[in-house]
C-alpha cells in the first residue's frame, strides 16, 4: 500500500541521495492491471554475422623420401612471391602510425599470414578479375563521400616480386579501408555526443577480405558495405545531382547580404540576389527590386521544404538558410547526414517506427511505405532526446509520472523550500522506497505530465513516448521542449496502429480513468529514434532542418568538411 507523506523540502532532498532515475525515468508499476496477456514472443536471436577468425591451415607432415624432388619454374616463383609479401607486411609492421592505423596494418597482416602469404588479387603479374571489378568500384568511392587518399589504390608500378606484393598489400589496404569507412568506422558515434548511442556495424578487416576477394561480383560487394536504406541511397543521389550542377549554381547561389525584413510590394538591393536564387525573372509591371508576389511565394516554398515558418516573408533565418544553400554547404551536409545513415541497424525491420528529431516527426512505415505520421516534441539542446534503436513492447494506459531526480532537484526543491505545501497543491504523491529512499510522483489524470497514455521500449536512457496535456507545443514549428523524452501528437491513433488486429482508438480511449493498465503489443516493433538534418521526402525534394543539438556541425568537423 502507498503512503502519501507530506516532507519538507531538505528531507527530500536527503531522501534522494538514495533514489535514481533517469531523464524521464519510469518503473513499471506493481499494481498494473494487464488489459492483454497475449505472451510475448521471444526476441529473434542477433542475426548480424559471427565471424570466425581465418585459421591457416594445419600443414600434414610431408611424406619421407630418400631425395627431394627438384622444385620446379612455378613453385619457386610462388615462393618468392609470399617471401616479398612477407617482408613488405613486416616493414609495414614496422612503420610509425596511431593506434588505429597499426591495428588495421596488423589484421591486413594477420588475413596473409593466415593464406601462407599467398597473393590475392594478382595473377600472371596482372591484377585478376576480381580486382579489376573491385577497383572500379573503389575508383567510384567518392560517390558514396568516402575518403580513400590513406589508402589509394595501387598502380602496378613493375612486374618484379617486390613491386607485385606491394601492389598486392596495397589493394587489401584500399578495400578493407573502403569496406570499414562505408559501414560506419570513420567516427565514433558517442565522441560526437554521449547521448548518440547507436552502434555501427563495423565489418571486420579479415571478414571484408575474404568475401570481396571470393565475391561473383566484387565491386558488388563492396558496395553493399554501404547503407542500403533508401533514406541514405536517396541522399546520395542527391549528392550526385548537386555536384553535377554546382558549377552552375555557384553563379546564381551567392550569399545574401543581412537587411530589413522583406513583404510583398517593398524594394531592396538584395531582391536581384533572392530572384537569382530561385531563376526569377521581374514582373512586366515591376522592376528588378521589388519583393514581388512572385518571389514571395518561391520564398515561402522554401521555407516550406527548411521547416521554417512559409509566411513568404524574407525573414533573418530565411536569409541565413538561403546563403546556407550555396552548393559547397549543401553538400557538407548531405555528407553529415550520410555518415549519420551509417550508424543505423542495417535491417530496420519491415514495420517499424521511426522519429526524426530535427523533424519533430514520428513516422510509422510498412515497408517503404508510411501507414501514419505524427508531430513530436523532442528534448531540449539542454537534455536533448537520445539517439538510439530499440523495440516497443507494450502501452500503458493512464500512467504514473515518476518524477526523476534531475528535475526534483532543479526545479521542485526551490519551490517547495518556499512553500512546503507545493507538492501536495499540485497532486503530487511523495512515496517511500524499499531501500530508505523515498520518489516524488504524479498520479493518472488529466493533468499528468505523461497525458493519458506511454509507449514503452526498455531501454538505458529510461526514454519514452508519451501523450502530454500540453497539447498547444504541437502547434509550433520548433518543437524542442521536453527533457528528453518525446511526446506524441494523435497518440491514441498511434496506439491503434502499434497494438494492430482487435484495437482501436475507441477502444484503447475506453482505458482512460483509474488504475494503470498496461497492454502489450502482439509483437516487440523497432523503434529508431534519428538525427537527420537532411532527407529527400516522399516528393523527391531535399528537405533541410535546423542542426538543433550541433550534431551535423561536430560531424563535418570530425570528417574535415568545409576546412
Amino acid at each position: 500500500m502507498n503512503v502519501r507523506v507530506q516532507v519538507s523540502a531538505k528531507a527530500l532532498s536527503l531522501a534522494l541521495a538514495l533514489s535514481a532515475g533517469g531523464v524521464c525515468a519510469q518503473e513499471a508499476s506493481p499494481s498494473f492491471k494487464v488489459v492483454s496477456t497475449q505472451a510475448e514472443p521471444s526476441r529473434s536471436e542477433d542475426v548480424s554475422p559471427k565471424f570466425k577468425p581465418v585459421e591457416a591451415p594445419v600443414a600434414t607432415p610431408a611424406p619421407v623420401v630418400e631425395a627431394p624432388k627438384p622444385v620446379t619454374a612455378a613453385a619457386s616463383a610462388i615462393n618468392s612471391q609470399q617471401a616479398a609479401i612477407k617482408a613488405a607486411l613486416e616493414a609495414r609492421l614496422a612503420e610509425r602510425g596511431t593506434i588505429q592505423q597499426r591495428r588495421f596494418r596488423e589484421a591486413i597482416a594477420a588475413f596473409y599470414e593466415a593464406r601462407q602469404y599467398a597473393p590475392l588479387w594478382i595473377a600472371d603479374a596482372k591484377w585478376n578479375g576480381v580486382a579489376q571489378s573491385a577497383i572500379t568500384r573503389l575508383e567510384r568511392a567518392g560517390d558514396d563521400a568516402l575518403d580513400l587518399r590513406g589508402t589509394p589504390i595501387p598502380a602496378l608500378a613493375g612486374k618484379d616480386d617486390v613491386a607485385l606484393a606491394a601492389a598486392d598489400i596495397g589493394l587489401s589496404e584500399s578495400i578493407a579501408s573502403y569496406a570499414r569507412q562505408a559501414s560506419g568506422a570513420r567516427i565514433d558515434p558517442l565522441s560526437i555526443s554521449k547521448e548518440i548511442t547507436s552502434k555501427p556495424e563495423i565489418v571486420d578487416v579479415a571478414r571484408a577480405l575474404a568475401d570481396v576477394g571470393t565475391a561473383a561480383d566484387a565491386g558488388a560487394k563492396l558496395a553493399s558495405y554501404n547503407p542500403q536504406h533508401s533514406g541514405y541511397t536517396h541522399l546520395r543521389d542527391k549528392l550526385a545531382e548537386l555536384r553535377h550542377a554546382a558549377p552552375a549554381m555557384a553563379q546564381t547561389q551567392k550569399r545574401i547580404p543581412t537587411g530589413p525584413v522583406l513583404k510583398p510590394g517593398m524594394r531592396d538591393q538584395r531582391v536581384p540576389l533572392v530572384r537569382a536564387r530561385f531563376g526569377l525573372v521581374p514582373a512586366q509591371d515591376s522592376d528588378d527590386l521589388t519583393y514581388d508576389t512572385k518571389v514571395a511565394a518561391a520564398v515561402a516554398d522554401f521555407q516550406k521544404q527548411n521547416g521554417l515558418p512559409a509566411s513568404g516573408t524574407l525573414t533573418a533565418r530565411t536569409v541565413d538558410a538561403l546563403s546556407e544553400g550555396a552548393p559547397e554547404r549543401l553538400e557538407d551536409e548531405i555528407i553529415a547526414n550520410m555518415e549519420r545513415w551509417r550508424w543505423m541497424p542495417r535491417d530496420m525491420g519491415h514495420e517499424r517506427i521511426e522519429v526524426n528529431i530535427p523533424d519533430y516527426t514520428v513516422r510509422v512505415y510498412r515497408g517503404e511505405a508510411i501507414i501514419h505520421q505524427a508531430r513530436v516534441i523532442v528534448g531540449k539542446p539542454q537534455t536533448p532526446t537520445p539517439v538510439f534503436s530499440n523495440a516497443m513492447q507494450f502501452l500503458i494506459v493512464n500512467p504514473y509520472w515518476n518524477v526523476p531526480p534531475s528535475i526534483i532537484k532543479k526545479e521542485m526543491l526551490p519551490k517547495l523550500k518556499e512553500d512546503p505545501d507545493y507538492l501536495k497543491k499540485l497532486g503530487y504523491e511523495v512515496v517511500p522506497q524499499k531501500n530508505g529512499g523515498m520518489a516524488v510522483r504524479q498520479p493518472p489524470g488529466e493533468r499528468n505530465a505523461l497525458g493519458w497514455i506511454k509507449f514503452m521500449f526498455p531501454n538505458d536512457h529510461s526514454v519514452y513516448l508519451h501523450d502530454t496535456p500540453t497539447r498547444n507545443l504541437f502547434a509550433n514549428d520548433k518543437r524542442a521542449f521536453s527533457h528528453g523524452c518525446v511526446r506524441v501528437d494523435q497518440p491514441f491513433a498511434l496506439a491503434e496502429i502499434v497494438l494492430g488486429e482487435g484495437w482501436t482508438e475507441e477502444r484503447v480511449k475506453g482505458l482512460k480513468g483509474g488504475g494503470e493498465r498496461m497492454v502489450k503489443m502482439p509483437r516487440p516493433l523497432p523503434i529508431h529514434i534519428g538525427y537527420f538534418s537532411a532527407f529527400v521526402d516522399e516528393q523527391g525534394k531535399l528537405q533541410l532542418r535546423e542542426d538543433i543539438y550541433g550534431y551535423s556541425q561536430k560531424v563535418k568537423t570530425a570528417l574535415g568538411l568545409g576546412a
